[in-house]
C-alpha cells in the first residue's frame, strides 16, 4: 500500500533514482542529476507553500522509501495528473494506486470537474495505468495519447 506526502530536501538522492536514463525515456527529458534534484526540490516546496495552491508534487512511498512522484497540476485550463517512478517499482501497482488517491483528492476535498492526462504513445504501460484509474482515451494531442476522467468515473480505491 502506498502512502503520499510532501517532498523533502531529503529525497534528492531517491529523485535522481526515479529520474533515472530509463524512467525518462518518455518524458521529453534526460535523467536527473544532483543539481536538477535540488531544483526539483526547491520548485515542489514553493509549490507546497503556494498560497492558493496550485500543484501538487507529492512523492509516492512504500514503507516510507521514495519510490515516485505524482503531480497534481490545478493552473493550467484542465487540471492534469502525471507520474514516474523508480524502475524497480514498475508492474507492482504503485502508479494505479497513486493515480487513484490524487483522483480522490482530485474529485473530493477539491470538487473538480474533470482531470486530464496523456502519455508518449509508446508507453502503453502509462496507458493501462490510466484507464485502470478509470481514465478514458480523449484522442491523440501533440502526438500524445490523452485522457480525461470526470467524477462519475473514477473507481473506488482499493489495493492492485
Amino acid at each position: 500500500m502506498i502512502e503520499l506526502r510532501e517532498l523533502t530536501p531529503e529525497d534528492a538522492e531517491a529523485l535522481q533514482q526515479i529520474y533515472s536514463s530509463e524512467s525518462t525515456v518518455f518524458l521529453g527529458r534526460g535523467p536527473m542529476d544532483e543539481a536538477g534534484a535540488l531544483c526539483y526540490l526547491a520548485t515542489a516546496m514553493a509549490a507546497a507553500a503556494q498560497t492558493p495552491r496550485t500543484r501538487y508534487i507529492l512523492g509516492i512511498t512504500v514503507r516510507a522509501e521514495l519510490l515516485g512522484v505524482i503531480k497534481l497540476n490545478l493552473d493550467a485550463p484542465a487540471a492534469t495528473v502525471g507520474y514516474v517512478l523508480r524502475v524497480d517499482a514498475w508492474g507492482r501497482g504503485y502508479a494505479t494506486e497513486g493515480v487513484r488517491t490524487i483522483l480522490a483528492l482530485a474529485f473530493g476535498p477539491f470538487g473538480l470537474p474533470e482531470v486530464r492526462a496523456k502519455h508518449h504513445p509508446d508507453n502503453a504501460a502509462s496507458g493501462r495505468v490510466l484507464t485502470k484509474s478509470g481514465f478514458t482515451p480523449a484522442g491523440v494531442v501533440g502526438g500524445f495519447e490523452t485522457y480525461v476522467i470526470r467524477p462519475s468515473a473514477p473507481p473506488p480505491l482499493r489495493p492492485v
